[in-house]
Parts: C-alpha cells; sequence; structure tokens
C-alpha cells in the first residue's frame, strides 16, 4: 500500500506545471482582450500632431477679400445715346483723355447748331442796337450843340444891350425880352444835358439786358457742346478700367452706367472676418495682406458696422508703394494683428478646440507609438495657434486632427 500512495503524490506533482500554464495564457488573453476594447490602431499618415512650444505669440485674424481703388469714378451717359464704337476693353491702362467709347445722338448735333445760330443772331442784334444807340446820341448831341449855340448868342445880345440900355439906345422891352430868351435857353440847354445823359444810361441798360440774354444763349450752347463732347467717352484720370457695363449697338439712357475707372496705385483692401472675432479689431492695428506672390504691410482703417453673412468688413489701408503684384480687384487673404501674447505656452490649434476652454487630446508618449486622453485647457486663440494654460508642457506631443469618433481611453499608432 506504501507503493501505492507514492505514485499519487508524483502524480499531482507533474500536472501543476499544465495548470500554472493554462492560468497564464487565460490571464495574458483576458488582458489582450481588455486592452483591445480599451484602444484602438490609428495609422500615423492619419494624423495631425501638434508640439506643444514656449515663446512670443502673435493673435492673429484671418480674413479675404480683394484688393480695391481707393479712387473711382463711375462714368455714366449724360443723355440718351447709342454706342458707336468701344476703343477700350476692362483691363487697359488709361489716361486722364483716354478714349473709351465713342457714343452717338444726331439730335444733340443739331440742338448745337441751333444753339450757335441764335447766338449769332444775338450778337448780331447787339451790333444793331449799339449803331441805334449811337445814331440817336449823334441827334442829340447835333440838337445840344445847337441849342448851346443859341445860348451863347443869346448871352452876348444880352452882354451887347446891357450897355446900350443906359444910354437909352435901346429900349427896356427889347431888353428885358433879351434876359428872359437867355434864361429860357440856359434852362432848356440843362434840360437837354440831363436828358441826354439819362438817354446814355438808357442805352447802356438796354445793351447790359442784350448781353445777358447773349450770355444765356451762349450758357445754352455750351451745355450742348458739353453734351455733344461727352458723347467721347474719355477716363477722366489716369487709371485702369476695371469694369465696361456697354455693348457695341447697345442705346443708353440718361445716367446710364458705362464704365468704372480706378487707380493703379492708391489700393486699399477689403477683406472679410469672422463675427465672432470683429470685437477685437480696432482702427490702427496692424495687417499683412497677401498677394499669394508678396506680403504687404498695411494698418486698419475703417471697420464696416453691418453684419453680412456672419462676416464683417475691414479695410485696410495700403502704402503708396506697392509690388507689381498689387492690381485691382486682385483676391487677397489677410492677417490682422490684433495682440502680441509674450512667453507664452501653446502649440497649433486643434480642431475642436476653442478659446478659453477645456478638452480632452490624445497625448503621446515618449515612444510615439502610443497615445492617452488627456485634458487640456486653452487660453488665448492667435490663428492656427493657441494658448495651453494646463494640461502640456514644451515638447510634449498632441493629435490635433478630428478623433472625436473614437470612445477609447488610449490609441495605439501603426508606422504604416
Amino acid at each position: 500500500m506504501d507503493v501505492k500512495k507514492t505514485k499519487v503524490a508524483q502524480s499531482k506533482l507533474k500536472s501543476y506545471p499544465v495548470i500554472i500554464t493554462l492560468a497564464l495564457f487565460i490571464l495574458a488573453a483576458v488582458w489582450y482582450i481588455s486592452t483591445k476594447e480599451m484602444s484602438s490602431s490609428v495609422k500615423r499618415s492619419d494624423l495631425l500632431l501638434g508640439i506643444v512650444k514656449q515663446g512670443d505669440l502673435q493673435v492673429e485674424i484671418e480674413g479675404y477679400g480683394a484688393l480695391r481703388s481707393d479712387k473711382q469714378l463711375l462714368i455714366t451717359s449724360l443723355t440718351s445715346a447709342t454706342v458707336q464704337e468701344i476703343v477700350l476693353k476692362p483691363g487697359a491702362f488709361v489716361s486722364a483723355d483716354s478714349v473709351i467709347v465713342q457714343l452717338a445722338n444726331p439730335e444733340l448735333q443739331q440742338h448745337v447748331n441751333s444753339a450757335t445760330q441764335e447766338l449769332s443772331q444775338r450778337k448780331a442784334n447787339l451790333r444793331q442796337l449799339k449803331l441805334n444807340q449811337k445814331r440817336e446820341l449823334l441827334n442829340e448831341s447835333a440838337a445840344y450843340a445847337e441849342m448851346e449855340a443859341s445860348y451863347e448868342t443869346a448871352k452876348v445880345k444880352l452882354q451887347a444891350l446891357s450897355g446900350l440900355i443906359e444910354s437909352g439906345i435901346v429900349s427896356a422891352l427889347s431888353y428885358q425880352e433879351s434876359i428872359v430868351q437867355e434864361a429860357q435857353l440856359k434852362k432848356r440847354l440843362a434840360i437837354h444835358k440831363q436828358r441826354t445823359a439819362a438817354l446814355k444810361s438808357v442805352n447802356q441798360e438796354a445793351i447790359n439786358i442784350q448781353l445777358e440774354q447773349i450770355k444765356q444763349q451762349q450758357g445754352q450752347l455750351d451745355i450742348a457742346q458739353n453734351r455733344l463732347d461727352r458723347l467721347t467717352v474719355k477716363a477722366g484720370f489716369d487709371g485702369v478700367l476695371q469694369r465696361l457695363s456697354v455693348e457695341l449697338g447697345q442705346s443708353l439712357a440718361s445716367g446710364q452706367e458705362i464704365a468704372l475707372i480706378g487707380s493703379v496705385e492708391n489700393l486699399i483692401a477689403l477683406v472679410r472676418v469672422p463675427q465672432s472675432k470683429a470685437q477685437q479689431i480696432f482702427i490702427g492695428q496692424q495687417a499683412i495682406v497677401d498677394t499669394r506672390r508678396d506680403k504687404i504691410m498695411g494698418t486698419v482703417s475703417r471697420i464696416d458696422p453691418v453684419v453680412v453673412d456672419n462676416t464683417v468688413e475691414v479695410e485696410i489701408a495700403l502704402p503708396n508703394q506697392l509690388p507689381a503684384s498689387a492690381r485691382p480687384q486682385l483676391s487677397v487673404d489677410a492677417v490682422i494683428i490684433t495682440d502680441t501674447l509674450t512667453n507664452i505656452t501653446y502649440m497649433e490649434r486643434p480642431v475642436n478646440g476653442k478659446a478659453y476652454s477645456k478638452i480632452s487630446l490624445y497625448k503621446l508618449d515618449d515612444s510615439n507609438n502610443y497615445a492617452q486622453k488627456s485634458q487640456v485647457e486653452f487660453g488665448k486663440e492667435a490663428g492656427r495657434y493657441i494658448e495651453i494654460i494646463k494640461g502640456g508642457k514644451v515638447n510634449d506631443s498632441f493629435i490635433v486632427s478630428d478623433l472625436s469618433h473614437l470612445k477609447n481611453s488610449a490609441i495605439t499608432i501603426d508606422s504604416f
């Protein structure tokens, strides 16, 4: 019986390693399954990583828009007309005397001819009036001279009779008649002189009336001539033809748009920024306008108070000297610098990251093959970057891609 007991004990000892191995295998399987349930595998090529940095950061607001001429001239039709010839097309550089379009209106030419004839007739009437007045004044001068001669004769006669009356040669009656005649002629001479002065005044007023009529007629002729000259549409100042709103043979009404001329050197940038960020923008802030070829420094000069499609228009003043790539109507991007953050911790802004918020991001470990969810608190936003207040230190790597569809607290990163 002792031999039998020994064999049972040895059999039990031999079965222990198998049981331990099986238990370890079961534990490994449970750990592997639980790990699989808690983490997912993501390809590295599908991820965008953000590295935490420290330093100065400019708070920037991005916008988009186009360059516009600071000086523009809208040319319209002064009268109804027909487009006879198109000389220049949009994009052409023009000077003040450059002809853009030639219009036609036969009625204007007829009006000018009629006004010219009427003006010539009024000038001829003025010359005739002056001749008549001159003839009338000559007659008055002749009558005045004759009357003056009669007065001088009566005056001499009275002087002669005054010496003879004392000697009794001339009767008292004749002497008194001479006195009365001399006085009457003197009075008539004074009246005639006043009448001549009044006649000159009346004649001058008649001339003034005729001159005023001539002036009015000249004004009508100038207006008609100006309308006729405006049929030759000119640019008005040096710049570029930005828009041509007519076609050959088109009939235009009075006041209808013909063309838009814009300056080439004096340009501004009109950009639209998100309404939510517009309150951070103030007049005088610096901005950078990107033409895709050059970057131009500018200054915010105006902020439109009207909101359109959740955006606000901002006007940026540009320097006088601009690169060759800057042209009117050119689409541009702009960055407005609203603030400078000094010595802060920051990273590239995650897809769902917002200023002054807390979100969970996947933080990579030292091997960069495993990422664990970690809560990060953000501060101010600066364009592509955002300030980190808590949850990250310099050189930490976070996944900034949108992984909101993953519910795992940790992920593994595949190299392929």
